[in-house]
């Protein structure tokens, strides 16, 4: 079985997203049904994901702006999801050798990277949305 990277897998969410976002608006429009985010539903804060659906639907209609003020980090997840399907191609036909796993440092660095990304996108809806804790 052949083993992903982590870039290929979120990549593959990205693109996941992408034809999510393509079918969201018009399902919504429909039915009326929505996905609110349960942690500022239950709080009033947000989580450093909301804004996601949002960017994502305005980037996939070419709205680069409101994507951008909905969540930034839309940008990172549609640039790997486009990197992604020439990756898995130049690795499934043999041009390129199959990922290597990260060593114990690589985690370490990828997963401060992960939580420094998680507590910009945090702190950039709580400015947004106006929250503050006074």
């Amino acid at each position: 079985m052949r083993v992903f990277s982590v870039p290929e897998r979120i990549g593959g969410f990205g693109v996941l997203v992408a034809g999510a976002a393509a079918l969201w608006p018009a399902f919504t429009t429909r039915t009326g049904v929505g996905v609110p985010c349960m942690l500022r539903t239950l709080t009033g804060v947000p989580c450093p994901g909301c804004g996601l659906t949002t960017a994502a639907v305005a980037l996939v209609r070419g709205d680069l702006g409101a994507a951008f003020q909905a969540n930034p980090v839309i940008f990172g997840l549609a640039a790997l999801a486009v990197a992604v399907g020439p990756l898995v191609a130049l690795r499934a036909t043999g041009v390129l050798a199959p990922p290597k796993p990260f060593s114990p440092a690589g985690r370490r660095r990828t997963g401060w990277l992960a939580g420094l990304l998680a507590a910009a996108s945090w702190a950039f809806q709580l400015h947004r949305l106006g929250v503050s804790w006074a």
